[in-house]
């Protein structure tokens, strides 16, 4: 038996993971593993190149784009270790990484962990998050308004709902999905990702449910580097890291994806509160834009056609909310 299964989920990525794969098998682990691609892309078959190259993977096609939970699930089911580790395609990994992360994660009490991930630059990026109450953070990257709640709790001291960089353990409530090793013995528990997300917020959500039968943390002596947001950006012809593009419809899928895990982990009250947020926003989107064209010295923020998508998109999250309300069993792909 290996003692770690890495799974990838490849879509329109294959360039980023043979640089992945070749940064894995450069760095020579010691422990026994096995790598798991999981194919959302519509041509099937394992591609000659990479089979030559990387003769001992094992390619898996879903037919079809399945999303993140989808295709990671069906790699935890054919996976044989006893340890798995959802692994981004955009990530390269240091020599030592694998090794020091799994022995310090298997002698550990801990059901699931991430590292220190890091920018192309070396600088941190955020690797591990806590929980919010009726998660009001995915509220910060809301144009202007965002602005006007990160003050507010700036002014009441409320904790940051994250950690920016670590050189030691963290404990934490939940793992950036870029990186994130899980025991199995947690997910037969907790249960696989929840199907229903296509994109985004699946790994809070599963985070969510794994930390009720154990702790999460980060393992900030290990670093990894994650090329943030340059394979769903390449994927989808969108642009910007992270999740502060909410105008086009990479931002459209995470709208959607951020309301539905709010429902299914918070409840009704709390979607219909950060649901009325984001729809208030639009008019304070608007007159932010309007109010900006009487100060010619300012740096304009914001167009007219970002506010024109984020309306968009917003339009298409009332047409889902009837269905989103009903929590019934939905595949809420936007992409």
């Amino acid at each position: 038996m290996v003692n770690l299964s890495i799974i990838i989920i490849n879509y329109k990525s294959l360039d980023l993971i043979r640089d992945c794969l070749r940064s894995i098998y450069t760095s020579k682990p010691s422990i026994s593993f096995e790598i798991i691609i999981v194919n959302n892309d519509d041509v099937s078959g394992i591609p000659n190149p990479m089979l030559s190259e990387f003769p001992a993977i094992r390619w898996v096609d879903m037919h079809y784009n399945a999303g993140f939970a989808r295709a990671n699930n069906e790699g935890i089911r054919q996976s044989g270790a006893e340890i798995v580790l959802i692994l981004n395609p955009d990530t390269i990994i240091p020599v030592n990484a694998l090794d020091d992360t799994y022995r310090q994660f298997s002698a550990s009490d801990y059901v699931a962990c991430g590292v220190q991930l890091l920018n192309e630059d070396s600088s941190p990026q955020i690797s591990g998050n806590y929980f919010v109450p009726g998660g009001l953070n995915y509220l910060l990257p809301l144009p202007y308004t965002g602005k006007f709640i990160k003050a507010l709790g700036n002014l009441f001291s409320v904790k940051v709902p994250h950690v920016a960089d670590s050189d030691s353990l963290i404990e934490v409530d939940w793992i950036n999905g870029a990186f994130l090793m899980v025991k199995q013995s947690a997910i037969r528990r907790a249960g696989l990702m929840d199907e229903d997300f296509f994109l985004y917020a699946e790994e809070a959500e599963w985070c969510a449910r794994l930390k009720k039968v154990g702790k999460l943390c980060i393992f900030g002596n290990v670093k990894v580097f994650h090329l943030q947001g340059i394979s769903s950006n390449e994927a989808f012809s969108s642009a910007g890291k992270g999740y502060y593009n909410l105008f086009d419809k990479k931002g459209k899928q995470i709208i959607l994806s951020n309301l539905v895990r709010i429902r299914k982990q918070y409840g009704l009250f709390w979607f219909l509160f950060d649901l009325c947020i984001y729809s208030l926003t639009i008019p304070v989107f608007f007159v932010g834009i309007l109010m900006s064209f009487f100060r010619p010295k300012c740096t304009r923020t914001y167009s007219y056609s970002e506010w024109a998508g984020f309306s968009r998109n917003m339009v298409y999250i009332w047409s889902k909310t009837p269905r989103i309300l009903s929590n019934k069993p939905y595949f809420y792909k936007a992409l």
